[in-house]
């Protein structure tokens, strides 16, 4: 799934691709953000993000889909 970062006084958002549910994911921006702690999240290649919890922006967790192959409409 897709999950974007907006990080206060920053121009670009950060973007990663994580295998990690979107409630999970939630929980862990969640305790971030109520405890003051870095946010850290483990993208599907293994590298580690890290953004101070009181520097979050917004954080945007997208929809769990399956990729479509092909090039049939639907």
């Amino acid at each position: 799934m897709e999950i974007k970062i907006g990080v206060q006084n920053i121009g670009r958002e950060i973007v990663l691709e994580s295998a990690e549910d979107a409630d999970s994911v939630a929980k862990i921006v969640e305790d971030a953000i109520a405890k003051g702690s870095d946010l850290r999240l483990k993208d599907d290649k293994g590298r580690v993000i890290i953004v101070p919890g009181n520097a979050l922006g917004y954080v945007e967790i997208g929809a769990e889909e399956a990729r479509r192959v092909g090039f049939g409409q639907f």
